[in-house]
């Protein structure tokens, strides 16, 4: 049961590695917009933190998933004595 159960969750983690490159795509199509129109705007300091703010947006919705498998794989090692 065991056995199973640590290859089920290898499948969901690679799973999860083949999801977040397809969110790294989704993240770099959601930043063209936001950089086009800094570009458009000339600049100014509205733009640019707008600008910050929703790439920032962006960048957390990729690294939290991050973080949360490299959790989730640290714990799935079994402890060697």
């Amino acid at each position: 049961m065991t056995g199973s159960l640590s290859s089920m969750l290898e499948v969901l983690l690679k799973l999860g590695g083949v999801a977040l490159v397809f969110n790294e795509i989704r993240g770099l199509i959601l930043a063209a917009p936001v950089l086009w129109a800094m570009y458009e705007s000339g600049g100014t300091w509205m733009a640019i933190w707008l600008g910050i703010c929703s790439l920032g947006g962006i960048a957390v919705s990729v690294i939290v998933p991050l973080i949360v498998a490299r959790t989730v794989r640290k714990r799935m090692r079994p402890a060697t004595a």
